[in-house]
């Protein structure tokens, strides 16, 4: 298994767990990483090029296999997942979730939108889609809900990130302004219910 992180202005640092050693790879061709998401052999990347943003394919060793232009698609294009088929997944302008797969745009599923930017992460096969102050959503791969719960976080809490481990389980970062902390919060995969959080923290 593999934790990654963006590094600089391009590059993303690879941890193995199995090897315990750390690489960086697409050092030369990426150029502002931020939402990175692997999945069968590959690494998807949300870049900007030549100004507009795209998601990134590439290779395991870091080689550009294909870009995808998203700058007229979403306005959030750093948020996205990827299915198991390698369908890349986004919130459109419209309020929809949409699949790209190669030169097609597919609707994935309707959804609510809020008045701050969601998040999107592959989940299980599928996808989970955050809305702050709404709720938050996985679908299976075909766009059907498998389960929805209400935003518990108070409207002073936003999420910076969220992740999934290898038993499926959600793990979301959310801060509180005011305090200048961070709480982790694990959500159980069969039913999005909040199983653990860590103490706040710095």
């Amino acid at each position: 298994l593999l934790l990654m992180t963006t590094v600089g202005v391009g590059g993303i640092i690879v941890y193995d767990l199995r090897t315990n050693t750390v690489d960086t790879i697409g050092r030369d061709v990426l150029n502002a990483p931020f939402h990175i998401q692997a999945l069968n052999g590959r690494w998807y990347v949300s870049d900007v090029v030549d100004g507009h943003p795209h998601v990134a394919v590439l290779t395991p060793d870091g080689k550009v296999e294909a870009y995808r232009d998203v700058d007229t698609i979403t306005s959030i294009p750093h948020q996205f997942a990827v299915l198991p088929d390698a369908r890349i997944v986004l919130e459109s302008r419209d309020g929809r979730l949409v699949a790209l797969q190669g030169d097609s745009i597919a609707t994935f599923a309707l959804v609510e939108t809020g008045t701050r930017p969601s998040l999107l992460a592959g989940v299980a096969g599928g996808v989970l889609h955050a809305v702050p102050l709404v709720h938050m959503t996985l679908y299976n791969q075909f766009g059907h809900i498998r389960w929805r719960i209400p935003w518990y976080w108070a409207e002073t809490a936003f999420f910076t990130d969220i992740a999934t481990d290898r038993q499926g389980r959600v793990h979301i970062i959310a801060g509180v302004p005011a305090d200048e902390t961070f709480i982790v919060y694990t959500l159980g995969r069969n039913d999005g219910d909040v199983i653990q959080w860590s103490e706040p923290g710095p």
